[in-house]
This record gives C-alpha cells, sequence and structure tokens, in this order.
C-alpha cells in the first residue's frame, strides 16, 4: 500500500511538471494578447499543477509516515512547490501576467533538479525523528518561495532597465547570470544523461569522515577523488574488487564531497561550452533575447513585489531558519548552535537580508539598487542548497 501511494505521488508531480510546462505557452501568449482569456487558461493550469503538488506532499507523508521533507529530493520538491505558492499569491495580489514566465521555468528547474536524487523512502535517523523537522523545513521553503519572487521581478526589472549592448558591469553580471542557469541546466541534463542513457559508471572505495568505508559512483570521469581513494569494479551484493578507472590524480580531504564536486567541475566545463556556442549562434547576449519579454514590465510595480517579498518572506525565515532550527537543535544536539556549515551559511542569509531592509529603508536603495540585492540574495540561497548541502560534510549532511 505505501509503495503504491509513493508511486502515485510521484505521478501526480510528473504531471504537475507537464502541466507548468504547458501552461508557459498561455503565459506567453498572454503577453501581447488583448484578451485575458490565455492568461486565465494558463493560470487555471498552474492551479491545477499545484493541487497536484500538494497531493504529492499528502500521499508521500501517508506512505512513509512523517514529513516528506527529510532529503535533498524531498526538500528540493518542497522548495519547487513554494515558489509555485508564492508565484500565486503574486499573481492574484499584484495581477502580473508577465511573473508566470520567469517564475514558473525556476520551480520547474528544482523539480528537474530535485529528480537527480534518490527517491526512495528511507527511516528517519534519529537526529531527524522529531515534529520539529516538518515545522522547521517548511517554515524555510516557505520563506525561499516568497523570496525567490523578489528575485523574480529583480530579474524582470534589470531585464528592462539595463540596455543588453551596453558595455558596463551591470550589463556583464547580468549576462553571467542567464550562463550560470544555463550551466545549471547543463548540470541537470548532463547528469540524467550520463546515469541513465549512458549508464557511465566508476566506483571507487574511500574512507569517510568517520572512518567508515563508502564506494562513491562516478557517472563521469574522476577529475577529483577522495583522499586515499581506491578504483574498484563490483562484483556483486557487496563485493569488490580493484580494477582500472580514469583518474587524474587530484584526491581531496573527506571534508569535500569529491564525487558531486567532480560533477559541479564537469558542469562548469561543459555549460561554459554550452554557453559559448549559443552565443556564437545567436551572435548576441542572452539578455538581448529575454529582453523583449520584459518591456511591457511595469518597473515599479517590479519595485514593488521585490520589496514585499522581502518583508515578508526575511521574518518567516528568522522564525524558520533561525529560531525554530536552534530550538530543534537544542533537542537534538543539546546546543543551540553550533557553526555548523549550514547554521553559518543560514546565518550569513539572515544577515544579507537584514543589510538588504536596512539598505532599502535607511539608504535610499530603491529600483535597480534593489533589484541586484534581490539577485544576490537567490544566488546565496541556491548557493546554500547546492554547494553547502551537498559538498560540505557537516551535521545536516544527510540533507
Amino acid at each position: 500500500m505505501a509503495s503504491q501511494l509513493v508511486s502515485i505521488s510521484s505521478t501526480l508531480l510528473y504531471v504537475a511538471f507537464i502541466l507548468y510546462l504547458v501552461a508557459m505557452l498561455p503565459l506567453a501568449t498572454s503577453i501581447k494578447s488583448k484578451s485575458n482569456k490565455p492568461a486565465k487558461i494558463g493560470v487555471a493550469m498552474v492551479i491545477i499543477g499545484f493541487i497536484l503538488q500538494i497531493s504529492y506532499f499528502v500521499l508521500r507523508w501517508i506512505a512513509q509516515g512523517h514529513a516528506p521533507v527529510s532529503n535533498m529530493y524531498e526538500f528540493i520538491t518542497m522548495f519547487a512547490i513554494m515558489i509555485v505558492a508564492g508565484y500565486l499569491i503574486t499573481y492574484f495580489y499584484f495581477r502580473t501576467n508577465l511573473f508566470g514566465l520567469f517564475a514558473l521555468p525556476l520551480s520547474m528547474l528544482l523539480m528537474a533538479y530535485g529528480s537527480m536524487f534518490s527517491r526512495e523512502v528511507e527511516p528517519l535517523i534519529p537526529a531527524l525523528q522529531s515534529s520539529w523537522l516538518a515545522i522547521h523545513v517548511i517554515t524555510v521553503t516557505l520563506a525561499y518561495g516568497i523570496l525567490s519572487m523578489s528575485a523574480v521581478a529583480g530579474l524582470i526589472y534589470l531585464l528592462k532597465a539595463v540596455p543588453a549592448t551596453e558595455k558596463s558591469w551591470r550589463a556583464r553580471f547580468l549576462e553571467a547570470i542567464m550562463a550560470g542557469i544555463i550551466t545549471v541546466i547543463v548540470f541537470i541534463a548532463t547528469t540524467m544523461i550520463m546515469e541513465n542513457v549512458v549508464g557511465y559508471q566508476d566506483d571507487f572505495l574511500y574512507t569517510d569522515k568517520q572512518g567508515q568505508n563508502q564506494v562513491a559512483e562516478y557517472h563521469l570521469p574522476s577529475l577529483v577523488n577522495f583522499e586515499g581513494a581506491v578504483a574498484v569494479e563490483h562484483t556483486g551484493d557487496n563485493n569488490y574488487e580493484e580494477a582500472e578507472h580514469f583518474h587524474t590524480g587530484i584526491n581531496l580531504p573527506p571534508l569535500i564531497d569529491s564525487q558531486k564536486l567532480n560533477t559541479v567541475i564537469w558542469s562548469i566545463i561543459l555549460g561554459a561550452i554550452i554557453y559559448g556556442i549559443t552565443r556564437l549562434i545567436l551572435r548576441r547576449r542572452i539578455i538581448a533575447v529575454l529582453k523583449p519579454w520584459s518591456n511591457k514590465a511595469d518597473l515599479n510595480l517590479m519595485d514593488e513585489i521585490g520589496y514585499r517579498s522581502v518583508i515578508i518572506g526575511f521574518p518567516i525565515f528568522a522564525l524558520g531558519g533561525i529560531f525554530f532550527a536552534s530550538i530543534w537543535a537544542q533537542i537534538a544536539w543539546s546546543r543551540f548552535w553550533g557553526w555548523d556549515p549550514k547554521e553559518t551559511w543560514a546565518f550569513i542569509t539572515f544577515m544579507f537580508y537584514t543589510i538588504f531592509l536596512h539598505l532599502r529603508l535607511n539608504r535610499g536603495y530603491e529600483g535597480e539598487k534593489s533589484a541586484w540585492l534581490a539577485i544576490i540574495g537567490i544566488l546565496i540561497i541556491i548557493f546554500n542548497l547546492i554547494a553547502i548541502n551537498l559538498l560540505v560534510a557537516g551535521l545536516h549532511s544527510y540533507a
């Protein structure tokens, strides 16, 4: 019964992804249409997709007996759900059709990224066996979803305000963001193709930070590896024998998850190549291609959405990411704060948005300056999601 519910929940999530993808067409049509019908169709599809996502969440919770927020797949999926929630709230409050063209791709990108991780239902480790798991993670992802709306508004603002042909730091930095998005897409596509289509796998036996023997599965050639790693081949059950695999010879201490770092390095290399090819084909910047979609944006409205998203999302993050997290840390580890990598980055995120609001309210950082801060904010959140969660070993490594 439980396995059937998990299977159904995964199917609902897949259907929601397809609905969001199809909804992009009427939403795009609504930008230049004099009728409001395309927008209504697109938003209706998004609402149905959101209901399916919530159904996934409920069914998976029933199947495994605890909130589905305990691993990377579930956390990222919850983040994607909250982005759609943030978009729907923004749409019904401000009635801006343009917003969905930029918010939905962010949610779909996260859904695709989350699908790379194990979707197996596993029992909770002792540190996660608490009602604070759902309270902490749901609150944090809600805050992330709302704060993401400030970044979407900021991106739309900058695409309209910054001339695509301008030779300035702001145009170059905005183009660098586009290159980063392409790199993330390449990261997802490369991993899926090499693992599921090509079937590439090199196994390496290494000793982790706790002194336990582990086997790392490499689905891309090894550019970096664990210190003392030995190339092995799976011979059945839990048996391995030494083998010959490609490796550059660069080894890193157990503090760094070399297997995931290897994927990130490959993604940056391939992303740069794909970006370069794209620029050669288009013969202009990526922002020049996207700019026409932002021409009808109301800059004052985008600025207001960006600001309101932060003043709502920031206190929610402070509540879930700092206050609730500290209470749970005291229960689980007998200390409120320990400067674990995730805790440290949560503090950095908290301080950044504190500075954001200070600059906005007391230094007049409105308009373009505020948009840039919103973009930096989402980059900090994404860095926490990818680099801190995956590459740095700590108490939150199970996430």
